[in-house]
C-alpha cells in the first residue's frame, strides 16, 4: 500500500504514461478499499465482478483522468458505483431502504463513535454490519472511513452536497456504534 497521496499521484500518472508496475501499484492502493464499497452496495457474492468490471472501466478511461490522489480515489469509486447500480438494475433489485433514524439525534454517544468505528473496520464482520444501514449511510461512511474520501469527494461520487454527506456518515457512524454495541462478544 502507497504511504501517501503524494506517491499514489505519482503512481496514477505514470500508469497513464504506460507503466504496468505503476498500475499493479495504483491497483493494489485503491482495491481493497474499492472492494469494500462494493461490498456495502451488491453484497458479498456479486462484489468481485462488479469491482473487476469497474477496474477495466478505470484502466480503459484512465487516460482521460487528471487530478491528485484524492480525486483519483473518488473518480474510481464513482465508476464503482455506477456499475453497482449497473449490477443491482440489471438484478431486478432496489437498493434497501433505510429506515427512520430521528430517534438517535437526541442521543449522545457514549464514546468515540468515529474511533469504535475506525478499530471495528478490521474485522471481517464489520463489512456486514455496515451493510445493515440506510444505504445513503452505509455509502457516506464507506466512502468517508474505509476509502478515506473527504466529504466534497463523497459528495461529488454520490452526486450530492458535501453536508448530506457529512450528516449521512455521521448518522451512520452513530448506527453502527449502537450496532457494534449489540453484538455479541465472540
Amino acid at each position: 500500500m502507497l504511504g501517501d497521496d503524494a506517491e499514489l499521484t505519482a503512481a496514477v500518472l505514470a500508469a497513464q504514461h504506460g507503466d504496468e508496475s505503476a498500475f499493479r501499484t495504483v491497483y493494489r492502493a485503491v482495491h481493497p478499499r474499492l472492494l469494500g464499497y462494493v461490498r456495502t452496495l451488491v453484497g458479498e457474492p456479486d462484489a468481485e465482478d462488479v469491482t473487476s468490471e469497474a477496474w477495466l472501466q478505470i484502466a480503459r478511461d484512465l487516460d482521460g483522468f487528471s487530478g491528485d490522489a484524492d480525486r483519483f480515489r473518488g473518480w474510481t469509486a464513482r465508476i464503482a458505483r455506477n456499475r453497482a447500480l449497473d449490477h443491482i438494475r440489471m438484478r431486478g433489485r432496489r437498493p434497501a431502504v433505510g429506515g427512520d433514524e430521528t430517534e438517535l439525534t437526541g442521543r449522545p454517544a457514549p464514546s468515540d463513535t468515529a474511533d469504535e468505528a475506525m478499530e471495528a473496520l478490521a474485522t471481517g464482520s464489520t463489512m456486514a454490519l455496515i451493510a445493515r444501514l440506510p444505504q445513503d449511510q452505509a455509502e457516506a461512511v464507506v466512502l468517508r472511513v474505509v476509502v478515506g474520501l473527504d466529504a466534497k469527494s463523497a459528495a461529488r461520487t454520490l452526486g450530492k452536497r458535501p453536508g448530506a454527506v457529512r450528516t449521512a456518515a455521521h448518522r451512520g457512524l452513530k448506527k453502527l456504534a449502537e450496532l457494534l454495541d449489540a453484538e455479541p462478544p465472540g
